[in-house]
Protein backbone atom coordinates (compact mmCIF):
# COMPACT_ATOMS: atom_id res chain seq x y z
CA UNK A 1 0.00 0.00 0.00
CA UNK A 2 1.25 3.45 -0.91
CA UNK A 3 1.97 6.02 1.78
CA UNK A 4 0.04 9.24 2.10
CA UNK A 5 0.00 12.05 4.57
CA UNK A 6 -2.25 14.84 5.71
CA UNK A 7 -0.22 18.02 5.93
CA UNK A 8 -1.72 21.43 6.67
CA UNK A 9 -5.20 19.93 6.14
CA UNK A 10 -4.39 18.58 2.66
CA UNK A 11 -4.16 14.91 1.72
CA UNK A 12 -2.45 13.84 -1.46
CA UNK A 13 -3.09 10.25 -2.44
CA UNK A 14 -0.19 8.81 -4.46
CA UNK A 15 -0.49 7.99 -8.14
CA UNK A 16 -1.00 4.27 -8.67
CA UNK A 17 -3.67 3.98 -5.98
CA UNK A 18 -6.77 2.43 -7.61
CA UNK A 19 -9.29 2.35 -4.76
CA UNK A 20 -9.95 4.50 -1.74
CA UNK A 21 -11.23 1.83 0.62
CA UNK A 22 -14.03 1.66 3.15
CA UNK A 23 -13.62 4.33 5.86
CA UNK A 24 -10.12 5.22 4.61
CA UNK A 25 -10.33 8.81 5.88
CA UNK A 26 -13.50 8.55 7.97
CA UNK A 27 -13.51 11.02 10.86
CA UNK A 28 -10.31 12.86 9.84
CA UNK A 29 -11.20 16.12 11.55
CA UNK A 30 -8.21 18.04 10.15
CA UNK A 31 -8.76 17.09 6.49
CA UNK A 32 -9.74 20.17 4.46
CA UNK A 33 -8.81 19.23 0.90
CA UNK A 34 -7.99 16.05 -0.98
CA UNK A 35 -6.23 15.41 -4.26
CA UNK A 36 -7.24 12.12 -5.84
CA UNK A 37 -5.02 10.83 -8.65
CA UNK A 38 -6.25 9.65 -12.08
CA UNK A 39 -5.36 6.07 -11.16
CA UNK A 40 -8.32 5.88 -8.71
CA UNK A 41 -11.46 4.25 -10.15
CA UNK A 42 -13.49 3.66 -6.98
CA UNK A 43 -14.24 5.66 -3.84
CA UNK A 44 -15.36 3.17 -1.20
CA UNK A 45 -18.15 3.13 1.35
CA UNK A 46 -17.78 5.87 4.00
CA UNK A 47 -14.32 6.74 2.62
CA UNK A 48 -14.58 10.38 3.74
CA UNK A 49 -17.51 10.05 6.16
CA UNK A 50 -17.59 12.68 8.92
CA UNK A 51 -14.66 14.71 7.57
CA UNK A 52 -16.34 17.88 8.82
CA UNK A 53 -13.54 20.30 7.79
CA UNK A 54 -13.39 18.96 4.22
CA UNK A 55 -14.31 21.81 1.86
CA UNK A 56 -12.84 20.84 -1.49
CA UNK A 57 -12.58 17.55 -3.38
CA UNK A 58 -11.51 17.01 -6.96
CA UNK A 59 -12.72 13.66 -8.24
CA UNK A 60 -10.80 12.63 -11.36
CA UNK A 61 -12.46 11.43 -14.58
CA UNK A 62 -11.15 7.92 -13.90
CA UNK A 63 -13.62 7.36 -11.04
CA UNK A 64 -16.65 5.27 -12.03
CA UNK A 65 -18.16 4.55 -8.61
CA UNK A 66 -18.78 6.44 -5.39
CA UNK A 67 -19.73 4.23 -2.45
CA UNK A 68 -22.51 4.42 0.11
CA UNK A 69 -22.00 7.31 2.59
CA UNK A 70 -18.69 8.17 0.87
CA UNK A 71 -18.95 11.87 1.76
CA UNK A 72 -21.70 11.63 4.39
CA UNK A 73 -21.67 14.33 7.06
CA UNK A 74 -18.96 16.34 5.30
CA UNK A 75 -20.92 19.39 6.33
CA UNK A 76 -18.32 21.92 5.08
CA UNK A 77 -18.04 20.40 1.59
CA UNK A 78 -18.91 23.23 -0.78
CA UNK A 79 -17.07 22.36 -4.00
CA UNK A 80 -17.59 19.05 -5.74
CA UNK A 81 -17.72 18.01 -9.36
CA UNK A 82 -18.85 14.46 -10.14
CA UNK A 83 -17.10 13.34 -13.35
CA UNK A 84 -19.08 12.14 -16.36
CA UNK A 85 -17.70 8.59 -16.08
CA UNK A 86 -19.39 7.92 -12.73
CA UNK A 87 -22.11 5.31 -13.27
CA UNK A 88 -22.93 4.49 -9.64
CA UNK A 89 -23.39 6.66 -6.57
CA UNK A 90 -24.25 4.75 -3.40
CA UNK A 91 -27.08 5.51 -1.00
CA UNK A 92 -26.50 8.51 1.28
CA UNK A 93 -23.22 9.30 -0.52
CA UNK A 94 -23.59 13.05 0.11
CA UNK A 95 -26.05 12.93 3.02
CA UNK A 96 -25.49 15.90 5.34
CA UNK A 97 -23.26 17.95 3.02
CA UNK A 98 -24.88 21.15 4.28
CA UNK A 99 -22.70 23.60 2.33
CA UNK A 100 -23.03 21.88 -1.07
CA UNK A 101 -24.71 24.46 -3.31
CA UNK A 102 -24.77 22.75 -6.67
CA UNK A 103 -24.32 19.29 -8.03
CA UNK A 104 -24.02 17.92 -11.53
CA UNK A 105 -25.44 14.42 -11.88
CA UNK A 106 -23.65 12.54 -14.69
CA UNK A 107 -25.55 11.06 -17.65
CA UNK A 108 -24.40 7.54 -16.78
CA UNK A 109 -26.44 7.42 -13.57
CA UNK A 110 -29.66 5.39 -13.92
CA UNK A 111 -30.91 5.56 -10.34
CA UNK A 112 -30.55 8.26 -7.72
CA UNK A 113 -30.22 6.04 -4.66
CA UNK A 114 -31.94 6.46 -1.29
CA UNK A 115 -30.84 9.54 0.65
CA UNK A 116 -28.01 10.47 -1.74
CA UNK A 117 -28.43 14.23 -1.27
CA UNK A 118 -30.49 14.17 1.93
CA UNK A 119 -29.69 17.13 4.17
CA UNK A 120 -27.87 19.15 1.50
CA UNK A 121 -29.41 22.31 2.94
CA UNK A 122 -27.67 24.76 0.56
CA UNK A 123 -28.51 22.90 -2.67
CA UNK A 124 -30.60 25.24 -4.84
CA UNK A 125 -30.97 23.67 -8.30
CA UNK A 126 -30.95 20.10 -9.56
CA UNK A 127 -31.09 18.86 -13.13
CA UNK A 128 -31.66 15.13 -13.34
CA UNK A 129 -30.27 13.65 -16.57
CA UNK A 130 -32.34 11.65 -19.07
CA UNK A 131 -30.47 8.46 -18.11
CA UNK A 132 -32.20 8.39 -14.70
CA UNK A 133 -35.26 6.15 -14.38
CA UNK A 134 -35.72 6.21 -10.60
CA UNK A 135 -35.31 8.55 -7.65
CA UNK A 136 -34.91 6.74 -4.33
CA UNK A 137 -36.54 7.26 -0.96
CA UNK A 138 -35.52 10.52 0.73
CA UNK A 139 -33.04 11.26 -2.09
CA UNK A 140 -33.39 15.04 -1.65
CA UNK A 141 -35.01 15.13 1.80
CA UNK A 142 -34.33 18.28 3.85
CA UNK A 143 -32.82 20.18 0.90
CA UNK A 144 -34.37 23.34 2.34
CA UNK A 145 -32.93 25.75 -0.26
CA UNK A 146 -33.99 23.69 -3.28
CA UNK A 147 -35.85 26.02 -5.66
CA UNK A 148 -35.69 24.21 -8.98
CA UNK A 149 -35.73 20.54 -9.94
CA UNK A 150 -35.81 19.27 -13.50
CA UNK A 151 -37.12 15.70 -13.72
CA UNK A 152 -36.98 14.09 -17.17
CA UNK A 153 -39.71 11.93 -18.74
CA UNK A 154 -37.42 8.91 -18.28
CA UNK A 155 -38.15 8.86 -14.52
CA UNK A 156 -40.79 6.22 -13.77
CA UNK A 157 -40.33 6.02 -10.00
CA UNK A 158 -40.04 8.66 -7.28
CA UNK A 159 -39.57 7.14 -3.82
CA UNK A 160 -41.16 7.92 -0.49
CA UNK A 161 -40.24 11.36 0.88
CA UNK A 162 -37.89 11.98 -2.05
CA UNK A 163 -38.32 15.77 -1.80
CA UNK A 164 -39.82 16.04 1.69
CA UNK A 165 -38.95 18.89 4.03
Amino acid sequence: MADFEIKNGVAVIPEGTTTIGMRAFSGCSSLQSITIPESVTEIGESAFFDCRALTDVTIPDSVTGIGKCAFGDCDSLANLQIPAGVTAIGASAFDGCKQLKEISIPDGITTIEDGVFCGCESLTDVVIPDSVTGIGNYAFRACRSLKSVTIPDSVTYIGAGAFSF
